[in-house]
């Protein structure tokens, strides 16, 4: 039978559960253990693909869409999940369906239009049964998988008036599925105060009580600190809880983010997790935590800094572009740097400041604001030889720059910016101009691209059909991309419709634009190749021109 661990969260929001239940999928890896990955968000949002990243992350696209049907004659296509599935994908090197990020909102909705189609007979419909009822199908569903182990975090924090229904679906759950197939794992967090020098535990003490309040008994407690936790925080956390003090494990902040795995071997959390569930490993661990010591390695050895400017909209949390920043890291280690990306607001562009970054990324996003600041950077960046990424909504701005300063046309935009420009060089398909239904025209999920030979991107990726992840609307338009190829704009990609999806320009050191994610398939031990060739690339750059 496949066994779950459920993950919930006290104190506060951002401490890092998704890394914490990526971590537990990893260790149960190294034991050979096939494990799921679920997140339960209680906001009301069907998906994350209309929220804005500053106020909840980069919205993560799925290599699938999934067809979520919560009533008969109602369909949404969903690719767009919250931005802890790019924390599971990273650390597992799976793929996670989209019908694995459970929000509040599909729940509600299918509720709410079963009600109104007839399927509840005339019964008064409530939250105790009717939403827990729905939360515990969609995670039977997943269960039906096969899987040895689905892991499920619950999003937000224990006393959350929002997260109730879930809490409640998870206490409903254990009951039916037995108490050898299931655990519970309580991430809280314990202040360090420097004052004092002392660790607090009355933070996770309240967390604990609230927990116990939705009659949910924790099998683990693992605490985030900004420091290990010391013996006596740990003994007051195992009184209060009344677990064992092995059952009590600390989560330091690290500087590394993947020897979060290893921190929880020191602390033998594997072997723990599978007494609690009676099983014993499929494997011996000992050989994958040898190769995932050496790839944190690598990440630690890398010491030569290189600074890459990323410019942006969505500056203000670092959480807007964590797979970019990722994905920098990943390429970065691969060869030999260590990688410190710097955020810089596209409303307020310093060129000089910006010409003293190795590289420059122009971020992905939509909307008119900024947009005239993300294009001056490419400018600089054309104008200055300085090695250049731009991603979706960048490489589109990234055009519009070669359009208005190598090809001298003046207006030169994309109309999502500028609907009147007399030099449209990005726009809409002509087959979505009538399409009405918001989302209708968003291109969305893995779709096949065909590189060109003789690219910087055939010389990336080594091959001449890929698969990488979409999320864009507009498009470069080829009758203006033929005219500028007479400067150097040169097409390096294209879809199987015959679409432009990548560009670069001739004699620059490196002037690459992508309509695709990359970042999304980005592994810390199977970078991304086209940040492999970008970040190999300021590395040659530096070696001649900086260094």
């Amino acid at each position: 039978m496949t066994k779950v661990i459920f993950i919930t969260g006290g104190v506060m929001s951002g401490l890092g559960k998704g890394t914490v239940a990526a971590s537990i999928a990893k260790i149960l890896q190294f034991r050979g253990f096939a494990v799921s990955m679920v997140k339960c968000d209680p906001y009301l949002n069907v998906d994350a693909g209309t929220m804005n990243p500053v106020e909840h992350g980069e919205n993560f696209v799925c290599e699938e869409i999934w067809e979520f049907n919560p009533a008969r004659d109602f369909k949404f296509r969903i690719a767009e999940v919250d931005q802890d599935f790019g924390t599971y994908e990273r650390f597992t090197g799976q793929c996670v369906h989209p019908s694995h990020n459970i929000t509040s909102g599909q729940i509600y909705l299918s509720v709410i239009l079963k009600e109104r189609t007839g399927e509840f007979l005339g019964k008064t419909v409530q939250i105790i049964p009717h939403v827990t009822d729905e939360i515990k199908s969609r995670l039977k569903d997943i269960l039906k998988e096969g899987k040895d182990f689905i892991i499920v975090e619950i999003g937000g924090t224990v006393g959350d008036i929002e997260g109730m229904p879930f809490l409640e679906a998870v206490r409903q759950l254990r009951i039916e599925l037995g108490k050898e197939n299931s655990v519970l794992i309580h991430v809280t967090y314990v202040p360090y105060l420097s004052t004092i020098q002392q660790l607090k535990t009355k933070p996770t003490q309240h967390s604990l009580r609230k927990l116990l309040e939705s009659g949910l008994i924790p099998d683990i407690i693992i605490a985030r600190s900004e420091v290990e936790l010391n013996e006596d925080a740990r003994q007051k956390i195992a009184l209060f809880s009344g677990l064992s003090k092995e059952s009590i494990i600390s989560a330091p902040n690290l500087s590394i983010i993947y020897e979060i795995p290893l921190a929880f071997e020191r602390q033998n959390l594997g072997d723990l997790l599978l007494k609690k569930l009676m099983l014993k490993p499929k494997r011996d661990p000992m050989p994958g935590i040898s190769e995932w010591k050496k790839l944190v390695n690598m990440f630690r050895s890398a010491n030569v800094e290189i600074k890459i400017a990323l410019v942006g909209k969505y500056t203000k949390i670092v959480d807007s572009y964590i797979s970019i920043i990722e994905a920098l890291k990943h390429a970065g280690a691969h060869n030999s740097l260590k990688v410190t990306p710097v955020f810089v607001d596209a409303e307020r562009v310093d060129e000089k400041k910006l010409m003293t970054f190795d590289g420059i990324l122009l971020t992905p996003g939509f909307g008119v604001r900024a947009a005239e600041g993300m294009i001056q950077s490419a400018k600089i960046a054309l104008e200055k030889n300085i090695p250049f990424l731009g991603i979706c909504f960048g490489a589109q701005l990234a055009t519009v720059a070669f359009a208005r300063y190598i090809m001298k046309w003046e207006g030169a935009n994309s109309t999502e910016i500028d609907p009147n420009t007399p030099y449209p060089v990005v726009d809409l398909l002509p087959g979505q101009r009538n399409v009405e239904l918001m989302g209708g025209t968003m291109r969305l999920g893995a779709i096949k691209v065909r590189i060109i030979k003789n690219t910087i991107l055939y010389k990336a990726y080594e091959k001449e059909l890929i698969k990488e992840r979409f999320r864009h609307r507009y498009h470069i338009i080829k009758k203006f991309a033929d005219k500028m190829t007479t400067r150097g704009y040169k097409v390096n990609a294209y879809d199987t419709d015959g679409n432009i999806v990548g560009f670069e320009v001739e004699g620059h050191p490196y002037f690459v634009g992508v309509q695709w994610h990359p970042e999304f398939k980005s592994r810390p031990f199977s970078p991304s190749p086209v940040y492999l060739s970008f970040i190999g690339a300021i590395k040659r750059y530096r070696l001649n021109f900086r260094v």
